[in-house]
């Protein structure tokens, strides 16, 4: 269902729901809904997956870590592949015939599906980019996790996810090797800090990545502390009581390397996939003495995913200057009526810091990257529009501010944090 269909059916519903004695559901006010959705986003968060053709290979870099074939999970009720949210949203995109549609668009499939989600640029999480998603619409966010482990790492197993998740880090940081021209771990921690990790970073700097992802409450509590170099150099030569130690001061380095060249921090911040994540590793609270760390400063974290269920927690972290925060995956399960809520108080709060993102991701042959793109980008239209039309209801703002807010949500705000044109 398009956005605009969603708001007329909302606006009729809060014309008529009047009669319980509490305020009525505002819906979108009609005008606003036109101007939101003429606006040409800039998606901070997506999987897109590459366009590959028949006989090839298809694409697996759209994600470090890949939850779509975890064991099975309780899913929400907006991502079921029966939904009456995911029909919809394969027949805006595809209609009767996805084949067809393929078909006819084979040259510029990716891009078209852009089109089609009112989406100007998307920043891509991938492991490496290629063709079929040309740099002019897709923005590379490559992931840093890998870095962070270098030792074995059987006994950070704690999960049947896990089981999976560790091997396919370890076969990253491999092939950050090979690219970095490094045979095998570096003698000291300083050398491996050189050879490997700033190496890395620069060479995904110079191939266009806008910032580092971290995938890290799959793996890890957010918690990252602050230890020495002797200590994190103890964790490199193998004593297990200071691998944590090592982790946290490879994070803090990373980070750091990312303020001097000029890239951001991307940090899942929220739940996440698979029926063993531990949702409390996820807490954005954990961030704090990052956030407040003055040498970090120069570093810009973007808490992806807007820290659900945590949002109300996301608020005060917005004051701190170096945090932006992103309502993606949201969109994926709750309702626009709920991400409204949460928005509302964000963009109340500290407005220039929130951004607009659909986290396209392959969740199922029903759900791919295109059917979950299309409902992030509606659903976040439409919870953008009820906020802003809450406040305009309530006289907080006018009808102008909440047409600037929402190109600041939708595009400028990102523009202005990664230097877009």
């Amino acid at each position: 269902m398009k956005f605009l269909q969603i708001v007329s059916f909302c606006a009729v519903g809060a014309a008529l729901g009047c009669g319980s004695g509490t305020m009525p559901d505002p819906g979108v006010d009609p005008r606003l809904a036109r101007e939101i959705a003429a606006i040409k986003a800039v998606d901070n968060h997506a999987h897109p997956v590459r366009p590959t053709a028949a006989g090839e290979t298809p694409d697996d870099e759209y994600d470090a870590l890949p939850v779509d074939n975890l064991e099975a999970q309780s899913d929400p009720m907006r991502q079921r592949p029966k939904s009456p949210t995911v029909t919809a949203a394969h027949a805006e995109l595809f209609g009767a015939d996805k084949a067809a549609v393929v078909k006819a668009h084979s040259a510029d499939y990716a891009t078209y599906m852009l089109d089609k989600m009112g989406i100007e640029v998307m920043l891509a999480n991938r492991v490496a980019m290629g063709p079929g998603l040309p740099s002019s619409r897709f923005l590379w966010v490559p992931f840093a996790d890998a870095l962070m482990y270098p030792l074995d790492n059987a006994k950070m197993i704690t999960t049947p996810d896990q089981k999976s998740f560790w091997p396919l880090e370890e076969k990253l940081l491999k092939r950050y090797y090979q690219e970095s021209g490094v045979s095998a771990r570096p003698a000291t921690l300083p050398e491996y800090l050189e050879k490997v990790v700033r190496a890395t970073l620069e060479r995904h700097k110079q191939g266009g990545a806008l910032a580092e992802k971290f995938e890290m409450a799959y793996l890890r509590p957010l918690a990252v502390g602050n230890p020495t170099l002797a200590e994190a150099e103890k964790g490199y030569a193998g004593n297990p009581a200071e691998y944590t130690a090592l982790q946290d001061y490879i994070f803090r380095y990373i980070a750091t390397e990312c303020g001097r060249l000029g890239m951001a921090v991307h940090i899942h911040v929220a739940h996440g996939g698979g029926g063993y994540f531990n949702v409390s590793w996820a807490d954005p609270l954990l961030l704090e003495p990052l956030l407040n760390d003055p040498s970090l400063r120069k570093t810009t974290f973007v808490m992806v995913h807007g820290g659900w269920p945590f949002t109300h927690e996301i608020t005060p972290l917005l004051t701190k200057p170096n945090a932006y925060v992103d309502f993606s995956e949201q969109t994926a399960f709750d309702s626009p009526h709920d991400i409204a809520e949460v928005l509302r108080a964000w963009l109340a709060y500290v407005p220039e810091k929130v951004m607009f993102a659909t986290d396209a991701y392959p969740e199922s042959p029903e759900l791919g990257w295109e059917e979950s793109g299309i409902i992030g980008a509606n659903t976040g239209r439409e919870a953008l529009g009820r906020a802003l039309t809450g406040m305009m209801r309530d006289g907080e703002i006018t009808h102008a501010r909440a047409v600037e807010l929402a190109k600041m949500v939708l595009r400028d705000n990102a523009r202005r944090l990664y230097r877009l044109k």
